[in-house]
This record gives C-alpha cells, structure tokens and sequence, in this order.
C-alpha cells in the first residue's frame, strides 16, 4: 500500500519504523506544527517529525488539516490508506473519505473502553489489569469506529504510564502492520462498536495531579503510577509543591488518631496516612530541588512525624487544594 503517515509523539514512532521497513510506503508523514516546549519554551519540532526527516520522508506541517490546500496536498499524494498514530487533531470527512482503504486509526485501549485523549494513564489510576491495543477504521466520531484487530495487553503490578506507554506502542505497531496485511489482501473487515460498553478516557487537568490524602492508599499509588513521568502527581508541604514520583501501599496501619495526609513515619521511610491505610513515599522532589529517594531526601530534609501534607494552600491552580 501507498500510505501517509499522521503522527505526533513518541507513541507514534514505532509504527512508523515498522511501516518504513515493510512492503507498504510512506509516502508521506503529517504532524503537528512545531511548537515551544519545556521549561525555557524552546520551539521544538515533534518527535515524528525528527524521526521521518532522519528516514528521509517528506514532512507536511499544516496548522490544520481542514485546510482545502492540505486536502489537495493529501489527495495528490494518492495513499491507499491514510494512518494515524496520536495525530492530535480531528479528520475532517473530506480526509476520511479519501482513501481506498480508508483512515486507519491505532488505539492505545481495547474500545470501546477508554475512548479518548488519556486511556493509557485511565487505565492505571481505575486499577485495571488489562489493556491493549486496537486498529479501527476512522469515522466522523471519537474513536467509535469498526475494530479492525485488536490484542490485549496485561497492566503489571509495578507499571507506570511511561513503560506501559512504551509496550502498547511496540505492540500497536506490530498490530498496525497485521491490519494493513491483512487489508491490502481483502481478509479483513471492520466489525461495530458496541457503544454501550463505552467508557472515556478524558485528558488530564490539574486537577488529577493533586492527591487528596482522604482517598485509600490502593487508589493513590495507582494514581502516582499513572502520572509517571508525566505530569507527576504532586501534594503540599509547607507550602511548597512536593510532587511524588514513587510509591507502595504500606503495611504500617496508620495510628488511631492519625489525620489523612499526617506524616506517620520519618526515618528511612517516608509514610502517610490516608483515608484508608497508608502510603509510603519512595521518591519525592521538593519544588526547585531535585528528584531523590525519600531516603535522601530525608537525610537533607527531615520532614518530622505529625506533619500534615496537602494543608489548604491558596493558588494552586488557582483552587485551593486539600
């Protein structure tokens, strides 16, 4: 097949190595605009846009795709099937309707569970085991299109967003590659949604990096797990952000009086209470200081015993916050 690429992040690299280095060509690759990034707001290309100039594919930028010249663009350009890997806008039906084969779409969520902007990080902060990846034929909807193929993907007890990010996307590329085989020989099918098994997968706010200490300890490690390494899920400390790269589930029962939030134990460990059970703290970063090992961290920064993380401050995010 002749296909264009449509992809921005780093998610969306290893379907197109797999696809420049099979039969089907590339004979274009579309993304984002470049765009200022990180703390010195740097304009910085995406990450396919690296990666497709190093292969030597031609590059297409438009700010966005609706634009009747990007329509003729792609229409010149005569794909067999257009592909899209975390592109980052909507199609419009003018695209959709372009190719033979049609827009092909690779999912990071068995749909019709966690359609949506965030189903890698969703997944973890719901507690799930399982995951995976799905091809679907694109229509004018979010990700309500017909399955093409699918493959689960189990979510292990240590994962964060950031490995189980890097195995979807080795796994969606491979299944991308079966998708577009097993089309261009006509074995292949799209199948209906069922749309009342859906679920959504918004994207992050603010609001989901703040831990709220009256939340069980299960639900805060699933939800400092989801948030590495990005954004990073962040409480209080005498008014300083203190964000939490790393945690576990403690053993230690939380004394009887202990309020949620209170530091119970400050030694080699750093340990919270929560509203149910406690959490331990195993790598923690002080706003303007580095990321350490709570241990570390403690060495130069005792933090005593009975002090409250997450009290009221104003400001954050312009809430306040508990």
């Amino acid at each position: 097949m002749k296909v264009v690429f449509m992809g921005t992040p780093d998610f969306a690299l290893p379907s197109l190595e797999v696809l420049v280095s099979s039969p089907h060509r590339v004979v274009g690759v579309v993304t984002q605009p470049d765009r200022p990034r990180g703390r010195g707001k740097k304009v910085q290309p995406p990450p396919v846009k690296v990666r497709a100039l190093s292969l030597g594919l031609p590059v297409f930028q438009p700010q966005r795709v609706k634009e009747e010249g990007f329509v003729d663009l792609v229409r010149g350009l005569a794909p067999d099937a257009v592909v899209v890997v975390a592109y980052g806008q909507i199609l419009p039906p003018s695209i959709l309707r372009l190719p033979p084969y049609g827009c092909i779409n690779l999912h990071a969520s068995l749909l019709p569970r966690y359609r949506g902007a965030a189903p890698i990080q969703r997944a973890i902060m719901n507690g799930e085991k399982e995951t995976g990846v799905t091809t679907m034929l694109m229509d004018e909807g979010l990700d309500t299109g017909g399955i093409l193929l699918q493959r689960r993907v189990p979510i292990y007890e240590e994962d964060t967003a950031g490995k189980l990010h890097d195995r979807l996307a080795r796994e969606g590329a491979e299944l991308l590659l079966e998708t577009l085989d097993l089309l261009a020989r006509g074995d292949l099918a799209p199948r209906p949604q069922d749309h009342r098994l859906a679920t959504y997968a918004p994207p992050l706010t603010p609001e989901d990096e703040l831990i709220d200490w009256r939340r069980p300890a299960r639900d805060l490690y699933n939800q400092v797990r989801a948030l590495n390494p990005w954004p990073v899920a962040r409480t209080w400390l005498e008014g300083k952000v203190l964000k939490v790269w790393r945690a576990a589930a403690s053993p230690l029962p939380p004394p009887a009086r202990a309020q949620p939030g209170e530091v119970v134990l400050s030694r080699k460990e750093l340990v919270v209470a929560t509203g149910v059970g406690c959490l331990a703290l195993l790598e923690i970063q002080l706003e303007g200081g580095k990321r350490l090992p709570a241990e570390d961290f403690l060495r130069g920064r005792p933090i005593p015993e009975g002090t409250v993380l997450g009290k009221r401050v104003e400001g954050c995010f312009g809430h306040e916050t508990v």
